[in-house]
């Protein structure tokens, strides 16, 4: 699904070169539940900027779906991180002024789905994350846990190939930070393709793999479970 060879990032700052991603080899296969695991400062979210189309890498090739991300445009770029892609931010990222089915419709809408197909989607999927009965619920009316609940099902509603988390508990408690990893775990085994940017080894243990990253390399992988 994703393969990546030799990707490196270098960024220009001033007269110098800075280097924050190595060398990069990495095979994300349809189904895997990947935790890239680092401190700040590591290149975890560099790491996920190329995963998810955000940016392109200085050298070396990355292949998504079987199609070569350095050979396209911006606009291709675009429909393909669209398609493909589902995002879960931190900071949840939700529209204040709509509401929660509002806020899971809009990606739909940039897709030209009909109202009628986009509204039942995005209530189906407010559904399966335990939201049903607050579509009409702003996101300043809810919970931190469930806003993230929001994000995840806005996310999931164009049925990406992958699903892109980055710190997804780092603004929540434990408690709801375990339920977020709970959901996770339900979709991975529904057969979701994960990759999550955690600084968190506890968090990371939710993953089938770990991805080890240190000074923009990838040091070792293994395989934890909680």
């Amino acid at each position: 699904m994703v393969e990546m060879n030799g990707l490196t990032k270098t960024y220009k700052l001033g007269e110098e070169l800075q280097t924050v991603l190595t060398s990069i080899d990495l095979i994300i296969h349809k189904g895997d539940f990947i935790s890239v695991l680092g401190p700040s400062g590591s290149g975890k979210s560099t790491l996920m900027n190329m995963i998810g189309c955000l940016d392109t890498p200085s050298s070396g090739e990355y292949k998504i779906s079987n199609q070569s991300v350095s050979e396209m445009t911006e606009a291709e770029l675009a429909i393909l991180r669209n398609k493909e892609i589902g995002f879960v931010f931190q900071q949840f990222q939700l529209l204040p002024r709509l509401s929660i089915l509002e806020n899971v419709e809009l990606p739909l809408i940039y897709s030209r789905v009909s109202k009628k197909e986009r509204r039942q989607r995005a209530t189906e999927l407010l559904g399966k994350v335990g939201l049903g009965d607050k579509l009409t619920h702003r996101p300043n009316q809810l919970s931190g846990g469930q806003q993230q609940r929001v994000a995840i099902a806005r996310a999931l509603v164009t049925n990406p190939a992958i699903l892109l988390a980055d710190e997804p508990t780092g603004a929540l408690d434990q408690k709801t930070g375990k339920q977020i990893m709970d959901l996770f775990v339900q979709l991975h085994r529904e057969g979701k393709t994960i990759v999550m940017i955690t600084h968190d080894e506890k968090i990371a243990r939710y993953g089938s793999r770990i991805i080890h990253l240190l000074d923009g390399e990838i040091r070792e992988e293994d395989v934890a479970h909680v």
